[in-house]
């Protein structure tokens, strides 16, 4: 059975990489990609492909944690791996709430990639061999036990994602136009989400979104 196989980058050297490896693989198939994760979406779900695999820092518009929360929410059997180039625990925490079945970095995907395809294929987590699975078990556990005291919790995907279009510079039309929203619906969520994180200016939500995951230094 061939596994089929999206990816999505917003770097096109590395689309066109994980391709030709991949496709090296009598039974992997790549069928589609996306430089950003909206189009992740979109396409994915059209496409229904076994596996996505997908980078977290994607911009503009939609990262890659909350284009696998939306992927996840509509397509239950696809499994989602995270190719990302950061390793710290907030961004595999974050990662692994949204549903990601793996994840690899960067510095070592290579071969790997192939070993995580098939492992999530077959029902199975997969980690990079760089990260160490006994510091993760332990943060997952400690985390899951108190869930609501991440911040990030406290915000519904629609606040998450308006939070990502604020912080790359986005005015209210702007993400209305986006979102397929009003204006003032999109001024509601934005001052929701600020009092929800307890901040209260541009600078610090910024701060936040960097801190934790939602948008790269640059």
């Amino acid at each position: 059975m061939t596994i089929t196989v999206f990816l999505a980058d917003d770097h096109a050297v590395v689309r066109d990489g994980l391709r030709v490896l991949l496709d090296a693989h009598h039974d992997i198939q790549v069928i589609g990609d996306a430089a950003n994760g909206r189009d992740a979406v979109r396409q994915v779900k059209e496409m229904h492909p076994r596996v996505v695999i997908m980078d977290i820092a994607m911009m503009p518009e939609l990262n890659g944690i909350e284009a696998t929360r939306q992927i996840l929410e509509t397509c239950p059997s696809t499994e989602v791996i995270v190719l990302s180039m950061h390793a710290t625990t907030e961004h595999v925490f974050q990662a692994l709430q949204a549903g990601v079945r793996g994840y690899l970095l960067k510095a070592s995907a290579g071969a790997e990639v192939i070993k995580a395809v098939r492992a999530v294929h077959t029902g199975h987590r997969y980690l990079s061999e760089q990260i160490s699975d006994q510091v993760i078990d332990g943060y997952i556990r400690q985390r899951e036990s108190s869930a609501d005291q991440s911040p990030l919790a406290r915000l519904s995907s629609r606040e998450r994602e308006i939070l990502q279009l604020v912080v790359e510079g986005k005015t209210n039309t702007q993400i209305a136009d986006i979102l397929f929203l009003s204006r003032t619906t999109v001024a509601t969520y934005r001052s929701r989400l600020m009092q929800k994180l307890g901040v209260d200016d541009l600078v610090s939500l910024i701060r936040f979104a960097i801190q934790h995951g939602i948008t790269p230094l640059a």
